[in-house]
């Protein structure tokens, strides 16, 4: 099952932080981030690929993005 972080509402840097927070938690496995922005799609996309972590899945959604990222 995925973890999801909520960070809509929010701005960067947090999304980025909270996002990096739950991936310091699992080690492995896969994350479902919704943010509200573009900016905060692109951050949370490519702090989560520096971890060494994939970016699965990006869906656009009425109220922003859902972002699945993964890692084996």
């Amino acid at each position: 099952m995925s973890k999801i972080v909520d960070a809509r509402g929010l701005s960067c840097p947090q999304p980025v932080i909270i996002t990096m927070d739950e991936i310091k938690k699992q080690n492995s496995g896969e994350i479902v981030v919704l943010v509200d922005t573009d900016t905060s799609r692109e951050n949370v996309g490519r702090a989560a690929e520096n971890q060494g972590w994939q970016v699965k899945d990006i869906k656009e959604e009425d109220d922003g993005y859902r972002i699945t990222i993964m890692k084996d």
